[in-house]
């Protein structure tokens, strides 16, 4: 029998037996400098959309876009449809798809901690360019920049969590990814909410404060050690056994994790096609699946493309500028509470009961949305809508924002970082990664497009997108709380669906094995 094999079994025996399971201050301090990689991304979600709507920016770059929006006549939902103004939104994600890709790559000849700090480095360089730029195309290059940095972190930085973590709280310190990118968030919506009182230059301000949260990762991937299954895969067990050592405790009995990650090293090796390759074989189809579908569904609630025009979304129900980022500010609040509150409950009630009641919770709050633009926005040709019902549109942006930080938010970044087997785990991210920037970039480019043709209709779009991906975590993802990630293969072996791939890959192994 395969002793990878063996290994995932002896690991399933030892879900609450390893000796360094226990919380140290060395696990907390590492996993928060290398959860602070979240920050660069929040930040850019965050500030992208205020500047957008600043009436300086667009006075500087985009005054067509100006023109139109104090035009009397112009349609609610169309005041910023316009291609090079979300073009400078969504330029980010493409290079972010292209960085990810490469990092899977990277990460398995320089490590984890390499990476971030590379991803740190781009997005600081970044930011540079954008608070400088004198042009579109200056915008462009900046953001592609902030891309790659973005794609490189991304791609790393929940990895890292996952790997370094105790099994029984790895959901709340892989959750600590994404609290540090709605932290992120608030900042560049509070930086947005002054600077806009700048005449004439106060986006540079927003744009160039990017470097704040970049210096931080760059210090942060300074001081942290790389992860021990990085180190065995790189032939470094010694240094791999003293980082776990260091990481678990002095005095923990860190023997029997050490051999299960050993083990599950030697198993990739052996079965060493070319993760990329590995993946179209039957025996990883859960995987891929997986794969495709938590990425594509985390942009298809929506929260992306709400998140980053949030600003010109309360704009186009009637707020004025400092009360529409304010209210991305509020928004902004919401999602850290509900996401500092998933990383309390994420370990205890689980995966999948997260999954099903923020879907449920974000469908209803979508359908109440569009059922008010429907009812109260654009009628007789108004341009904006009444007061109460835009506050009240308010309300139910923060309830579906708390179900999302709560559910899709963090879990996005937990479930794919833990589910991959070690041999698949870099290219597994790296494609979770590089499909959801896809689909970022795509959303982005066009959600304008789609709020001026589909008006109110597009949140009915989403409402739908919600309900399929409730049912399909309802049916086939298994829960995986609490489960080390060298045992995991176990997990989806007991799946009722699923089995039937899992026991194919372990036959698989066994026959590389013989």
């Amino acid at each position: 029998m395969a002793r990878g094999g063996l290994a995932a079994a002896a690991g399933g025996d030892r879900v609450r037996g390893y000796g360094g399971g226990r919380v140290t201050l060395s696990v907390v301090v590492t996993c928060l400098m290398a959860a602070s990689c979240g920050l660069i991304f929040g930040y850019d979600i965050g500030v992208s959309g205020g500047v957008t709507q600043m009436e300086s920016f667009l006075d500087k770059f985009f005054p067509e876009v100006l023109k139109g929006m104090k035009g009397a006549k112009r349609d609610a939902y169309c005041k910023y449809d316009n291609q090079m103004l979300t073009a400078f939104t969504s330029s980010l994600y493409i290079a972010g798809v292209l960085s990810s890709l490469v990092a899977s790559r990277v990460t398995r000849s320089v490590g984890r901690q390499a990476v971030m700090l590379t991803g740190g480095a781009l997005f600081l360089a970044g930011s540079a360019v954008n608070a400088a730029a004198v042009n579109i195309a200056m915008l462009i290059v900046g953001r592609m920049l902030l891309g790659f940095g973005v794609g490189f972190t991304a791609q790393a930085a929940p990895l890292y969590l996952a790997e370094i973590s105790p099994a029984k709280w790895r959901g709340a310190f892989t959750t600590a990814y994404h609290v540090f990118l709605v932290i992120g968030t608030l900042a560049a919506t509070v930086a947005n909410y002054f600077t806009n009182r700048i005449p004439g230059w106060g986006w540079r301000v927003s744009l160039g404060l990017a470097g704040v949260p970049a210096i931080v990762v760059v210090l942060g991937a300074l001081f942290v050690p790389d992860t021990p299954s990085s180190l065995v895969l790189r032939g470094d067990p010694d240094r791999a056994r003293a980082a776990l050592q260091r990481i678990r405790g002095a005095d923990a009995d860190v023997g029997d994790e050490f051999k299960d990650i050993v083990l599950a090293v030697e198993e990739a090796r052996r079965n060493d096609e070319g993760a990329f390759e590995q993946l179209r074989g039957k025996g990883y189809r859960h995987y891929l699946v997986m794969m495709v579908a938590i990425p594509t569904f985390f942009d298809l609630t929506g929260m992306i493309v709400i998140t980053v025009f949030s600003p010109v979304l309360f704009r186009t129900v009637g707020f004025d500028s400092q009360k529409a980022i304010l209210g991305s500010v509020i928004l902004s609040l919401v999602n850290l509470f509900a996401v500092v509150v998933s990383t309390f409950v994420v370990d205890r009630a689980g995966r999948r009961f997260l999954f099903l009641a923020g879907g449920v919770a974000m469908m209803l709050c979508q359908v109440a949305v569009a059922w008010i633009l429907a009812d109260h926005l654009g009628r007789h040709h108004a341009t904006t809508m009444a007061r109460n019902y835009a506050k009240g549109v308010l309300v139910l942006m923060c309830l579906y924002t708390c179900s999302f930080g709560m559910s899709w938010g963090p879990l996005k970044w937990v479930v794919p970082s833990e589910i991959y087997p070690v041999e698949i785990r870099s290219a597994g991210q790296a494609m979770t990664v590089s499909i959801a920037l896809s689909l970022s970039f795509a959303q982005t480019q066009v959600f304008i497009t789609l709020l001026c043709a589909m008006k109110y209709a597009i949140f009915i779009f989403y409402a739908g997108w919600v309900l399929v991906m409730t049912v399909f975590m309802a049916a086939l993802l298994p829960e995986t709380k609490g489960v080390p990630l060298e045992a995991m293969r176990t997990v989806w072996a007991k799946h009722w669906y699923w089995r039937r791939f899992a026991r194919n890959a372990k036959q698989d192994s066994q026959v590389n094995c013989l």
